[in-house]
């Protein structure tokens, strides 16, 4: 669950959450000064203090707790995916890439990335933010082969394009929900714009390693992996704003160009349904 997911869910139970950030204007014009001159890979530490001084830790609804508790269940997981893969025991087989280090290195920014993400959510929490589980299914409930195994680079591969890929368009999804909440929304669209540069740096090194496919998604499934279709769910839609992008004015723009230029959303229960299989609960 990313930022915007978590602002939406907690907007069900605490209608006046936007109410809460706005007259701390202050705090809002110290976070995003804050966020000028660090990564934006460290914006959600950032956003972490925004939330504690909206809310005060100490008094933190309940409703509220469950809410930021789910989302950091699933920013466990992809956080452990990673972390699994960067283990030298039961790691991911980075001996199978045609550039090892730099794959290896570039997974090692990601993690950190994630890990983050979590951070933020138990800052935000307390003492009692939820722990990671001990195991996941990396297979999804057998619709893998085990990403981790020797020899199996490949799927270690597709299995973290569809989750980068499913982070996307999860946002996608959100983001409605944030339209003229001014900073807040800002805040979120720099969280996007990092998940998106993991998701293009995943598949080029995909491409890199033998698959052929572009940093964007392209028509429907491109992953090759007839498992992954509900991650690409509704990614052949060649209709934006009810006009068709095919063709229009008469450009020559086929399906894949017009599949291309748009990100579709995915809804929370996609998202769910997705990640459950990896045992999320």
């Amino acid at each position: 669950m990313n930022i915007v997911d978590i602002l939406e869910e907690i907007e069900k139970v605490d209608g006046e959450v936007y109410e809460r950030f706005s007259p701390r204007r202050a705090a809002m014009k110290q976070f995003f000064n804050v966020g000028k001159k660090i990564s934006l890979a460290a914006v959600p530490l950032a956003l972490g203090s925004m939330f504690n001084k909206a809310y005060g830790q100490s008094t933190l609804p309940a409703n509220v707790k469950a809410v930021l508790q789910f989302a950091l269940t699933l920013e466990h997981f992809e956080a452990a995916f990673y972390t699994q893969a960067l283990k030298a025991t039961g790691g991911a087989d980075f001996s199978g890439s045609t550039q090892a280090t730099l794959d290896k290195a570039a997974i090692g920014i990601i993690s950190a990335h994630e890990t983050a993400h979590v951070n933020f959510l138990k800052g935000v929490i307390g003492a009692d933010a939820v722990a990671a589980k001990a195991s996941y299914d990396w297979t999804a409930s057998g619709n893998f082969p085990n990403p981790f195994a020797t020899g199996n680079y490949g799927v270690f591969l597709a299995v973290a394009q569809a989750l980068e890929d499913t982070g996307v368009r999860a946002y996608k999804g959100q983001a409605p929900a944030l339209v003229g909440q001014g900073g807040v929304l800002e805040a979120a669209l720099n969280i996007h714009s990092v998940e998106a540069r993991h998701a293009a740096k995943i598949r080029y090194m995909r491409n890199q390693n033998g698959f052929s496919i572009k940093p964007w998604i392209t028509g429907g499934n491109d992953s090759g992996v007839a498992n992954a279709a509900a991650v690409y769910a509704g990614e052949e839609n060649v209709i934006q704003a009810g006009i068709t992008i095919t063709g229009i004015n008469g450009t020559p723009v086929n399906v894949n160009a017009a599949t291309e230029s748009f990100d579709e959303p995915l809804t929370t229960d996609q998202v769910l349904a997705i990640v459950k299989l990896f045992g999320v609960s």
